[in-house]
């Protein structure tokens, strides 16, 4: 491209000539002045946006500004809510473990007070020597999910604790272990001994209570009577069922009480003595049968002493 100036103070006009070159450097040094325009009128309109009032800014920055705190505040309500939930979720498990806690005490006979499961234990140390740090929102609610399945799992193992501690106790209410009469002795043992009748050596199956006509014969565990009333060498008997293949029986007695179908409790009163049947004077037969063979009631009842 050429340019030709001509101008009456030039003794002879001039020409230039315009390459690529000179056009790319003048568009280049064209940006460069926009772009420094443009800076320089936001540098002097940040620089002094107080002085001038920008009314508009203003107002952009506010609604920017309330925007981000009421965001924040809504995360902080949303968490709040979701820890007041957690938390009683974990006090209404903690409830349940304290009273799960007390019946475990008492299943498994332990004084009211060796464990006190409403009070929290004491603890303490020394301080650490490495220094302590501030716990970030996102670990504590680890922190506190991890604590909630642990008590979880804790209240989960307790209840399974707390069956087989009460099963067992129900076993141990069902085997029979309370003398059946208030003697001081027995008469008459279990196993191999001189027949009172015929003078032969035979084996006595229970233990002879020597005891008056009329005195209380009581259940040596809870269970069902299977049998109620006369017998031809027992005389009047009661037979009763605890279950786990065990049984009992009272003999020669002068009265019964119960009738067959009947659940006994523990301890409770069934008949009373007497001499009925193949017996010699007044007493109390008592056997203990598992599995319908007769076992040593003596055995059974030194549980109880023990």
């Amino acid at each position: 491209m050429h340019i030709i100036l001509v101008s009456s103070r030039l003794a002879k006009s001039r020409s230039w000539t315009l390459t690529h070159r000179h056009l790319l450097a003048g568009t280049v040094f064209m940006a460069l002045l926009v772009i420094s325009l443009t800076l320089g009128l936001f540098w002097i309109t940040v620089r002094h946006a107080a002085e001038v009032k920008l009314p508009l800014l203003d107002s952009l920055v506010s609604s920017a500004q309330e925007a981000q705190r009421r965001k924040t505040e809504d995360f902080l309500r949303e968490n709040l809510n979701a820890m007041a939930v957690k938390l009683g979720q974990m006090q209404a498990q903690l409830m349940r473990l304290d009273a799960l806690g007390e019946r475990l005490s008492t299943l498994a006979g332990l004084k009211p007070g060796e464990f006190r499961f409403t009070e929290a234990p004491g603890r303490g140390g020394a301080l650490s020597s490495i220094p302590p740090k501030d716990l970030s929102m996102a670990e504590f609610n680890r922190q506190l999910d991890q604590l909630s399945r642990q008590m979880e799992n804790r209240s989960d193992s307790l209840g399974i604790l707390e069956s087989q501690l009460f099963d067992a106790k129900v076993k141990k209410k069902l085997m029979p272990t309370i003398p059946p009469v208030d003697a001081a002795y027995s008469a008459s043992s279990y196993g191999w001994r001189i027949d009172p009748f015929n003078g032969m050596l035979a084996m006595h199956e229970g233990v002879d209570f020597p005891v008056d006509i009329g005195t209380p014969v009581f259940a040596a565990a809870g269970g069902v009577v299977i049998y109620s009333g006369p017998h031809p060498q027992y005389g009047f008997l009661v037979e009763i069922d605890h279950g786990n293949d065990f049984t009992t029986r009272y003999a020669h007695c002068s009265r019964v009480l119960v009738r067959e179908g009947e659940v006994v409790q523990r301890g409770s009163k069934i008949a009373e003595s007497g001499s009925t049947g193949r017996a010699t004077g007044p007493h109390l037969h008592f056997e203990v049968r598992y599995r319908t063979v007769a076992q040593n009631p003596i055995r059974f009842l030194q549980a109880t002493a023990r």
